[in-house]
């Protein structure tokens, strides 16, 4: 052991500047996504208010200077001191860890906040946090820079009377080293998101930054149909089988549970959304576990009970039952048990009974009472059952026979020699000219190449039986070492842990991207949420200027680079790539595959319900949702070569 490493060397962090330190235990990552997770904690905390029964009104304004701030109607932070810190109980919440009004002691009974960590996390990575109270016919202000105060908490006379909190900051640049600018898109579906699960509840949303759009930009989300609404919000460009959403609600053991449902005819696959006190739980949880499991026996004793399934005919599997489902159950726990900070996945055991028996009860009695209902909803999951036996035997013939080594690995597949996933990646590139490119051009120790032809197929309008057989995807299924659809997704099947798409940078290039993303997205989910899903970033420009040469993204980084690098009259040839095909081995390696210089996207997905309503609407049957999308959008997005 050195001699030198003693108790000195041993740190001791105090709570904000733990946060500092380590940021991503408490948002998860300083990412984009980590940027907004500020938002939603201080947003968290004023529909608690709502909750319990207390707020009303939620503003949200984005400030041309990248700062944010959330105003709410609520009791506001109370102010007075504290016993224990002898500091205000404002100063306490914003600058302690732990310290909150969520911990049962009679401030609230139903709350998102577990740890009492989520508006303190968020003053310690904000250049800047200024929190207004309004209570007691008084208005308090104070401000803090990283985290610490630099004022003391003011005070002066509120003739008015109201009530609330207004916390306005700036987030740390040193911190969120990417960017610091919100995208109204993300903050506007988890906005949407809180007014469809907290009915009655108005949050406007207001965007002041003009060099985005020419005037300041508003939005209202008012829902006072709650999470039916929601369904209806997500299902409003399919065809549904039933007209009316099936809602139930109801209480048991101090856990409150809403639940709603629709089938819909043209619909593949099932959208269920769990939430456990207005938190996402994007990795499932018991509240959704009992759901499916109450959904699976309740339709087979209906099948039974209505004579659709005979005495020796086996059950319906549970993802038969579930096929063109579009759900949502959000549950009030009293005490929830999340994982992490971040709380992805519900983990109260007493929940998936609750589900269980109050959503069985209720929805016997529906379907009792609505039987044309109950039969579309039958005779559609038979249909789902006959199909996934028609598809069983193409489906064993994609099964992995190991998690890194298969006879069955398609021909056309140019494998890296690494074993380890965590460090192989696959580039998938459409036709043989791009796919011999990148395998001349590839790292053969960790790179594969996948080449397609032509366009894979569109399963957005296909079954499973069709699926199974097409040869481009059974391609993908068995290079890419993926499950089975509808299994759980297991991550060690895995043979790459980079799924690169990489077509050319033109209308069918795109095309063939978004058929491949439909088919990760509706195939196995689970792929694109966790992260393993990249679209490459290749070079539309080859600039050349004596012996120099500079690549180009895009049209503004051309232009940029003529109007900053090279003179008025300086004699230079620029050349487009039309395809992947054009470029040399080398220069693919260059601009696209090298690890130390190319460029990803990571595909994430920020808002369910908005990705499952765009992929109906660009890849399902109906052409009216579609031409008007293309219409509405297509002047902002570049879409003038789109043939509509």
């Amino acid at each position: 052991m050195p001699e030198d490493y003693g108790a000195e060397q041993i740190q001791v962090l105090e709570g904000i500047e733990h946060v500092r330190k380590r940021p991503g235990m408490y948002i998860g990552t300083t990412g984009l996504r980590g940027l907004h997770h500020l938002v939603y904690e201080v947003v968290d905390n004023s529909v608690d208010e709502a909750l319990a029964g207390y707020c009303g009104r939620i503003q949200v304004d984005l400030y041309p200077g990248g700062e944010v701030a959330v105003e709410d109607d609520g009791r506001g932070i109370p102010t007075d001191m504290h016993p224990k810190t002898g500091k205000s109980a404002l100063e306490t919440v914003m600058t302690v860890l732990g310290a909150g009004g969520k911990f049962g002691g009679g401030g609230y009974k139903v709350s998102g906040g577990l740890h009492g960590v989520g508006v303190s996390v968020v003053n310690a990575l904000s250049q800047w946090l200024e929190v207004t109270v309004w209570r007691g016919h008084k208005s308090h202000h104070q401000r803090y820079e990283r985290g610490v105060p630099v004022t003391p908490l003011g005070e002066q006379p509120s003739p008015s009377g109201r009530t609330g909190t207004r916390v306005c900051f700036l987030p740390d640049p040193t911190i969120f080293t990417d960017s610091t600018e919100f995208d109204y898109n993300t903050l506007a579906g988890r906005l949407r998101e809180l007014a469809f699960l907290n009915a009655g509840i108005r949050i406007t949303f207001t965007d002041h930054r003009l060099e985005l759009r020419p005037e300041p930009y508003q939005e209202v989300y008012c829902y006072a149909g709650g999470i039916k609404e929601y369904v209806a919000y997500m299902n409003r460009e399919k065809q549904t089988l039933h007209p009316e959403v099936i809602y139930i609600a109801g209480e048991r053991a101090g856990v409150q549970l809403e639940v709603a449902l629709q089938w819909c005819a043209d619909a593949y696959n099932d959208n269920l959304l769990g939430f456990a006190n207005n938190i996402r739980t994007i990795d499932g949880g018991t509240h959704l576990e009992g759901l499916r499991t109450v959904l699976t026996r309740t339709m087979n004793n209906m099948a039974r009970k209505r004579n659709k399934l005979k005495e020796q005919d086996p059950n319906l599997a549970g993802e038969n039952v579930r096929e063109g489902l579009t759900g949502v159950v959000s549950i009030k726990v009293p005490d929830p048990q999340f994982e992490g900070q971040t709380k992805t996945k519900l983990g109260n055991t007493e929940v998936r009974g609750i589900v269980d028996s109050l959503v069985g009860e209720a929805l016997v009695e529906y379907l009792d009472f609505h039987p044309g209902i109950a039969d579309a909803i039958l005779e559609k999951a038979i249909q789902a059952f006959n199909a996934a036996e028609a598809a069983r035997r193409a489906r064993e013939l994609v099964r992995r026979k190991s998690v890194l080594e298969s006879s069955t690995l398609p021909g056309k597949l140019a494998d890296c020699s690494s074993r380890d996933p965590a460090e192989s990646e696959i580039f998938i590139v459409e036709g043989d000219s791009a796919g011999g490119s990148a395998k001349q051009g590839r790292n053969r120790r960790f790179q594969a190449i996948l080449p397609l032809r032509g366009k894979i197929l569109n399963i957005e309008k296909t079954d499973d039986a069709k699926i199974y057989k097409n040869t481009e995807i059974q391609a993908l299924i068995t290079a890419l070492g993926l499950g089975i659809k509808g299994d759980e997704f297991d991550p060690r099947q895995l043979r790459y842990h980079r799924i690169i798409i990489m077509t050319d940078a033109d209308v069918d290039g795109a095309h063939i991207r978004t058929l491949l993303l439909t088919f990760f997205y509706r195939y196995q989910r689970d792929l694109v949420e966790q992260g393993y899903i990249y679209i490459a970033c290749s070079p539309l420009y080859k600039v050349e200027r004596g012996r120099s040469h500079y690549y180009c993204y895009s049209d503004r980084e051309l232009r940029t680079l003529v109007d900053r690098e090279f003179p008025a009259n300086a004699n230079y040839t620029v050349q487009r790539f039309k395809g992947l095909g054009e470029m040399m081995p080398q220069q693919l390696w260059e601009t696209t595959m090298n690890p130390d210089s190319r460029s990803l996207k990571r595909i994430e997905i920020e808002d369910a319900a908005e990705a499952d309503r765009i992929f109906t609407i660009l890849m399902g049957d109906r052409v009216g949702p579609r031409r008007e999308f293309i219409q509405t959008y297509g002047p902002r997005l570049n879409l003038a070569e789109l043939d509509i």
